[in-house]
C-alpha cells in the first residue's frame, strides 16, 4: 500500500467531492435530522477556512486514516487512548483538583483507543494548516513540525527511562514563554466573574440570566434533568466528593452555542450549591450529549465497544484516563438511554490562542511544549491509572516501534503534516461547492 496522502492528490476531484458528503452525512444523518438549521451554521463556519474545515470534519480525517498504511502500529501501540481530535487549538489551561493552573490537552469529546500517530498525525497537519494561514514558508513548516514530532519523541522516552519518578507537568512553576504568559492571562479569571456574566441574584438566590442560548424547560423536561443529575453524583469517584451542602440544584436552562463540534447536540447548563451557603461559592455544571467518538467509527474492536455505558461515560473515562488531577465535578448520566457527560463550566479553562504567534521562531517553544504535553497524555493513560482498557505500560510501547533511531519517525510524520495540509486545503474547497450548491442531504 502507498503514501494516503499520494493516493488523495491523485484522486478524482468529483469522487473526491462524493466521499466528502458521503462520510458527512454518514457521521451526522441522525443530528443533521434533528436539528439542521445548527449544521448549516456549522458548516458555514466550516466554510470559512481550510482550518475551521479540519477541526469540524474529523469523520473525514478517520476515513482516510482507516486506508493509511501505518508501520508503527502493532497489537499495543494501535490500542492506546488517544484524544481523537489533536489539533493546534485543542490546548489550554484549566485548573486542577489540587488547585494548580495547568497548560495541558483540554478537549476530550472524540477520546478514544487508537493508534498513537493519528493524534501526532492530526496535529501536525492542523499545524501546517495554520501555519500557511499566516503565510509561513514551506522550510519553516517543516521545521514547525519536526520541533513538535521530536519533542514528542524526547518525553515518550523520558517517561520510558524514568517512569513516574520525574512527572512532566506545564504549570506556572514549569512553563517559561507564551505558555507561561497563558497560564497567568489564566489567573486573572474568577469564578465569581463567571457568576456575573451567566447568572443574576434575587433576592436570597441567584438563578441563570435570560439571553441567547439559554432555554427556560417546562416541568416534565426538568424533571427528567434532575432525575438524570442524581445518577450522575453517583458516578463521582469517591476521593473528589465534596461535603452534603454541596451539589444542592438551584436552577437548570438547556443550553446551546458550544463549539463548531457540538452542533445538534442537547445540553443543559446547571447551578449548583458551592461548598457554602455563600452566593459567590455557586458553582456552573454543563451536561452535554456525547457525541460519537470519530475514531470508533473505524476501531472495529468489541471489547472497546464493550467497556462504555455510552458516550458520556466514555468522554468521562477518557478525560481521567489522559489528564491527571481531572476536574472534582467530572461524571456523566443519561436522559433517556442518550448519554451525557457533565463538568464544571470552568472560569480558568481557556483555548490556546495563536493570534500572537505570527513568527515561525516565537511559535517553536510552544510547539515544544504541545509535543510533550502530548507524549503525557499518551503515557498517563495506561496500567498506572484507573481503568484496564489499556494493560500494558505506553511509553515502552511507542519506544519499541520507534526503535533506537526515530529519524524515519520524525521524517514521515514532517511529511504526512505538509503533504495532508495539501489535501485538506482541495477538500476544503470541494466541501465549499458541495454545500453552497445543496449536494449535502438533511439541510
Amino acid at each position: 500500500m502507498g503514501s494516503i496522502t499520494a493516493e488523495l492528490r491523485a484522486a478524482d476531484p468529483a469522487a473526491r467531492r462524493a466521499q466528502i458528503v458521503q462520510v458527512l452525512v454518514e457521521a451526522f444523518a441522525d443530528l443533521m435530522e434533528g436539528a439542521p438549521a445548527e449544521f448549516r451554521r456549522r458548516f458555514r463556519r466550516m466554510a470559512s477556512d481550510p482550518f475551521a474545515f479540519y477541526r469540524g470534519s474529523a469523520c473525514l480525517f478517520y476515513a482516510d486514516m482507516a486506508r493509511d498504511e501505518d508501520p508503527w502500529a502493532d497489537e499495543r501501540t494501535g490500542r492506546v487512548w488517544i484524544q481523537g481530535d489533536l489539533h493546534a487549538q485543542n490546548f489550554g489551561t484549566y485548573m486542577n483538583d489540587d488547585g494548580v493552573f495547568v497548560f495541558d490537552v483540554n478537549d476530550f469529546d472524540e477520546a478514544y483507543l487508537g493508534h498513537f500517530t493519528w493524534d501526532v498525525k492530526r496535529l501536525v497537519a492542523s499545524l501546517a494548516l495554520l501555519a500557511w494561514s499566516k503565510a509561513i514558508s514551506d522550510a519553516d513548516i517543516r521545521r514547525l513540525i519536526e520541533t513538535y514530532v521530536r519533542a514528542y519523541v524526547d518525553q515518550v522516552r523520558h517517561f520510558a527511562e524514568h517512569g513516574d519518578q520525574d512527572p512532566f507537568a506545564l504549570t506556572l512553576d514549569t512553563a517559561d514563554g507564551y505558555v507561561r504568559d497563558v497560564l497567568i492571562a489564566a489567573l486573572a479569571s474568577t469564578r465569581i466573574e463567571l457568576l456575573g456574566n451567566l447568572t443574576e441574584v434575587r433576592g436570597t438566590e441567584r438563578r441563570f440570566r435570560a439571553g441567547p442560548g439559554v432555554r427556560r424547560l417546562d416541568d416534565a423536561e426538568r424533571e427528567r434533568v434532575e432525575s438524570a443529575y442524581l445518577q450522575y453524583l453517583v458516578t463521582i469517584p469517591e476521593d473528589k466528593r465534596f461535603g452534603r451542602l454541596t451539589y444542592a440544584v438551584k436552577d437548570i436552562v438547556g443550553a446551546s452555542g458550544f463549539g463548531i463540534g457540538s452542533a445538534g447536540l442537547s445540553a443543559y447548563t446547571i447551578l449548583v450549591e458551592g461548598h457554602s451557603q455563600a452566593l459567590e461559592n455557586d458553582v456552573i455544571l454543563s451536561m452535554k450529549q456525547g457525541n460519537v467518538a470519530a475514531p470508533s467509527r473505524v476501531v472495529d474492536d468489541a471489547r472497546i465497544r464493550g467497556y462504555f455505558e455510552h458516550h458520556g461515560h466514555r468522554t468521562a473515562v477518557s478525560r481521567r484516563a489522559l489528564q491527571a488531577n481531572t476536574d472534582p465535578w467530572l461524571g456523566h448520566t443519561a436522559i433517556d438511554g442518550v448519554g451525557y457527560v457533565v463538568q464544571e463550566l470552568s472560569p480558568y479553562e481557556a483555548d490556546l490562542d495563536w493570534t500572537a504567534l505570527t513568527e515561525p521562531e516565537e511559535m517553536l517553544a510552544v510547539l515544544d511544549d504541545l509535543g510533550r504535553a502530548t507524549a503525557k497524555i499518551h503515557c498517563v493513560s495506561d496500567t498506572d491509572s484507573d481503568h484496564t482498557l489499556v494493560g500494558f505500560q505506553v511509553e515502552d510501547a511507542i519506544s519499541a516501534v520507534l526503535g533506537d533511531d526515530a529519524t524515519a519517525f520524525v521524517e514521515a510524520m514532517v511529511a504526512f503534516g505538509t503533504e495532508y495540509a495539501a489535501v485538506v486545503r482541495d477538500d476544503h474547497r470541494l466541501f465549499v461547492d458541495a454545500f453552497r450548491n445543496h449536494e449535502i442531504p438533511g439541510l
